[in-house]
C-alpha cells in the first residue's frame, strides 16, 4: 500500500505537467494571453503621410514622380502569419509591392494564408496618397483569435523602401482597445542595393533581410535618409486605429494636421525642420601655373555644391582656392 501511493502521485504529476505542456502548446507564439474580447470588433484605420521637404530635405524628390504614397494593404491575422518581419527575408509578394508596387501577388499570398492555414482573417486596402503629406483611411475587422493587424505602404520614388506595422495586437485581455497611434519610419526590404529615391534597379543578390533605415544607417553619404547630425529621424508616416462604436457609415478619418510631431491625432506643434548641410565634392586637379617668367605665378582649383544647405545647416565652403606657384616651361 505504501509503495503503490508514491507511484500514483508520480503519474497524477506526470498529467500534470502533460496538461501544462498542452496548454502552453495551444497559444499563439510570442502572446503572453490569448485574447478573449468578445464580438469581434470593427477599426477604421488612417494612414497620414508626413513626408515633407522641410522635415526630409535632401534629395527631396519633387518631379519625375514626386514623393508620394502607394496603397495601403494589410490583414486582420493570427500569431502564425507574419507579413512582414523585421529581420526577416520578405516575400516574393512583398518584394513586387515594394519595388514596383504590384498588389496582386502579395493579395494571393495573403489569402492563400486564409484560406490554407485559417491564419488571416480580412484583408483590408486604402488608397494611394499622391503627395508625401496626405491622408488615407478604410476599415477593418478583428476578432479573438486574429488580433494582430499588420500592414505596408511602399515609398515612391525608391528602390525597396517602405512603412508598416507588424502585428499590432488590437486586444488587451478581455477587451478591445479604443485607440492606437504608431509613429512609422523607414524600412529597407533588402531586395534592392540603391541608396537614393530614384536609384535605377539593382538587386541584392543573396537577398538581404528587413533593417529599419535610421538617419546614420546605411552609413553612406549619398543615402537620402543619411542626416549624421540627428540622433533619430523624424517620423515620416503615422497611422491611427480607431475602434468603430457605429455602423461603418459613422466612420470619419482623424482630422489632418500636418504640423504635428507626436502621436495624438491632432498636433498643435509646429513640423520640425532637419538641418541639412552643404556638400562639396572633391578638389579638381591643380591648374598650370601662370605668371611671368622668372616671378611668382598663380594656379588655382576648384569644387562644386553636391547638396545646397537646407533648414539653417552649415554654409557652404570656400569653392575656389589659389597657390602660389613657379611657372614652368616659359621662354
Amino acid at each position: 500500500m505504501g509503495a503503490a501511493r508514491p507511484a500514483a502521485r508520480g503519474r497524477a504529476l506526470w498529467a500534470l505537467l502533460l496538461a501544462s505542456l498542452g496548454s502552453a502548446a495551444g497559444q499563439p507564439l510570442g502572446a503572453e494571453a490569448l485574447c478573449t474580447a468578445q464580438p469581434p470588433a470593427k477599426y477604421g484605420i488612417t494612414f497620414t503621410g508626413k513626408w515633407s521637404q522641410a522635415s526630409f530635405p535632401k534629395q527631396y524628390p519633387l518631379f519625375r514622380p514626386p514623393a508620394q504614397w502607394s496603397s495601403l494593404l494589410g490583414a486582420a491575422h493570427s500569431s502564425d502569419y507574419s507579413l512582414w518581419r523585421r529581420g526577416q527575408h520578405v516575400s516574393n509578394g512583398l518584394r513586387e509591392f515594394v519595388e514596383r508596387g504590384e498588389a496582386w501577388a502579395l493579395m494571393r499570398e495573403m489569402e492563400a494564408a486564409g484560406e490554407k492555414l485559417q491564419s488571416v482573417h480580412r484583408v483590408f486596402s486604402a488608397p494611394a496618397v499622391p503627395s508625401g503629406t496626405g491622408q488615407t483611411s478604410a476599415e477593418l475587422e478583428v476578432q479573438a483569435r486574429h488580433s494582430l493587424v499588420s500592414f505596408a505602404v511602399r515609398i515612391i520614388p525608391s528602390p525597396d523602401w517602405f512603412v508598416g506595422v507588424d502585428s499590432l495586437d488590437l486586444c488587451d485581455g478581455g477587451r478591445w482597445r479604443e485607440q492606437v497611434a504608431v509613429d512609422l519610419h523607414p524600412y529597407d526590404a533588402g531586395t534592392d542595393s540603391g541608396f537614393t529615391f530614384s536609384s535605377p534597379n539593382f538587386a541584392t543578390i543573396p537577398q538581404d533581410t528587413v533593417t529599419e533605415i535610421t538617419a546614420s544607417s546605411p552609413s553612406h553619404p549619398a543615402n537620402s535618409f543619411f542626416y549624421p547630425r540627428l540622433k533619430a529621424l523624424p517620423p515620416i508616416a503615422r497611422v491611427t486605429l480607431v475602434r468603430l462604436r457605429h455602423s461603418s457609415r459613422a466612420f470619419v478619418p482623424p482630422a489632418l494636421d500636418l504640423a504635428g510631431g507626436g502621436n495624438e491625432i491632432v498636433d498643435s506643434l509646429p513640423a520640425p525642420e532637419t538641418p541639412l548641410d552643404c556638400e562639396v565634392s572633391l578638389w579638381s586637379s591643380w591648374g598650370l601655373c601662370a605668371g611671368p617668367c622668372g616671378q611668382l605665378g598663380a594656379r588655382s582649383r576648384t569644387r562644386y555644391v553636391r547638396v545646397q544647405p537646407a533648414n539653417h545647416g552649415a554654409p557652404c565652403p570656400g569653392l575656389r582656392e589659389e597657390a602660389e606657384c613657379v611657372p614652368d616651361n616659359c621662354f
